[in-house]
This record gives C-alpha cells, sequence and structure tokens, in this order.
C-alpha cells in the first residue's frame, strides 16, 4: 500500500494554516469538533474531508475566503463564495460606491487597492501626487513604489517614519492573512529598504504621523484613513480598500484647493 501524498494540496493548506495560527493540533480538533487523530489523518492525506468538514476547519483557523475557497477546491468541492473581476456587471454597484466616495473626497487624494497594496483606481490628486514615483515601468504596488523608487526618499519628507508604518500595518495584515507569498515578499522589501536607511525600529513613534510630501509648493501633510466593504461575500469586494488622503493642516487645505479644486 503507497503511502499518503503529502507534498500539497489539502493536507498541506490545512498544516500551513494551523501553524500560522499557531494552534497544536489538539487546539484545532477542540475547536471544530473533532479527535485529534481524524484531524492528525487530514493532515497527512490519510482521510480525506467532507464539505462539512473542510468549511468547519476553515472557520476554526479563521481563513480569509479566497483560502476557504482554496481548502473547498482541495478537498474536491466547488468554492463557496465568488470572486467576480472588478469589471464585472455584477460588481457595478461597488464600483458606484467608490466612484462616489472619490468624488465627494475630491479634490483631496483616494486611491483604491487589492489586498496586495496595488492600486487599481486613483482619482485625479492621486495620480498626481503619485506621478514621479510610478518610475519608468508604471508601478502600482503602494510597497515597491515606496521602497523600491530612487525618488521616494527624497519626495517623501518623513520617508523612514512612513515606511515604518505601512511595515507595522501590513506585518498586522499578514497576521490575519495567514500563508500569503506576496504578503511576505512585501514585508521583506520593506524590511530590506529600512535596513539600508540603518532603521532598526527602536525609534520612538509619535502618537500621529501624517505622510509628508514635498511640491513645488511647499510641504503637503495628510492623514490618512482605510475603508473596507463588510457587506459583501464576493472575495474581490472584500479585499478592496479605499484609502482617503485628508489635509493635517490648514496650509495643505488650502494648497490642494488651489492646485486640484474645479
Amino acid at each position: 500500500m503507497s503511502s499518503p501524498d503529502q507534498s500539497g494540496g489539502f493536507p498541506s493548506t490545512l498544516r500551513a494554516w494551523r501553524t500560522s495560527r499557531g494552534m497544536s493540533q489538539f487546539e484545532l480538533a477542540e475547536r471544530v469538533g473533532v479527535s485529534t487523530r481524524h484531524l492528525s489523518f487530514l493532515e497527512t492525506g490519510r482521510a480525506r474531508p467532507s464539505r462539512e468538514m473542510a468549511l468547519a476547519l476553515a472557520d476554526g483557523l479563521m481563513c480569509p475566503r479566497a483560502v476557504r475557497n482554496r481548502l473547498l477546491l482541495e478537498a474536491g468541492f466547488a468554492p463557496l463564495y465568488p470572486a467576480t473581476p472588478l469589471s464585472a456587471e455584477a460588481l457595478s454597484p461597488f464600483r458606484a460606491i467608490l466612484s462616489e466616495i472619490m468624488e465627494r473626497h475630491a479634490p483631496f487624494p483616494a486611491l483604491v487597492c487589492d489586498r496586495h497594496w496595488t492600486i487599481q483606481e486613483a482619482n485625479p490628486a492621486a495620480q498626481a501626487l503619485l506621478g514621479p514615483l510610478h518610475g519608468t515601468h508604471g508601478e502600482m504596488n503602494i510597497v515597491r513604489i515606496l521602497a523600491q523608487n530612487p525618488n521616494a526618499a527624497t519626495l517623501i519628507v518623513n520617508y523612514t517614519e512612513v515606511l515604518q508604518e505601512l511595515l507595522g500595518r501590513i506585518r498586522l495584515e499578514a497576521l490575519e492573512a495567514g500563508p500569503d507569498p506576496v504578503l511576505d515578499e512585501l514585508l521583506a522589501i520593506l524590511a530590506h529598504r529600512l535596513q539600508s536607511l540603518g532603521e532598526t525600529g527602536g525609534a520612538v513613534r509619535r502618537p500621529v504621523a501624517p505622510v509628508v510630501l514635498l511640491t513645488p509648493s511647499g510641504p503637503w501633510r495628510f492623514l490618512t484613513t482605510i475603508a473596507h466593504f463588510g457587506t459583501s461575500e464576493d472575495v474581490t469586494v472584500r479585499d478592496l480598500r479605499l484609502e482617503l488622503l485628508f489635509p493635517a493642516d490648514v496650509a495643505t487645505r488650502a494648497a490642494v484647493l488651489a492646485a486640484f479644486a474645479p
């Protein structure tokens, strides 16, 4: 009798997620309501999960919807949550909401990113501010733009502080997201850039840290807020984040209004 395949698929994904959550087999088995022996068989491929068991394990591990779909597919079942392209007609209500918020936020910068911090849409003010950082290849990932474009350190007055804040934010997102090679790569890029700047992470942080951009009319200071959709079961929609930049002082507000207001 051949030994079970442990090289990938459902057993590998299940083990990786349990490990990322810092849970023992006993803890997960208790949470899901199965024996440790059965969970061990699922992780080694000696047993195959039912659809209900795959979903129960995903619930116990607090997996994102995309990973729940992956576990179902690897167990041989159809995915539960839709993953609709953002351009699809079915998501037109969400696109309309995003457009309305961005229009109402104008002339201040606003942009939409996916879960890996790649820009999907930006209003004119955001496009103007990001323009000098896109580079010759039109890079659209926020992390790569900030960490790898040589202009970033010049255009962002508090460059190190911004990278530190972004690193901390993505670390928290990675804890929630679980195993994600793309987030791991982005974290490595940020950590390497901060190390190259001689930053060890020991500096005292300010309670409020605006993004300070150097412009021809002087420094512009922005505070950011990030919004998520909470009423959709669609993977694409749940992974979107809308980032709105607000002037942090009167001078910035006046300068932005003068530059971008119709």
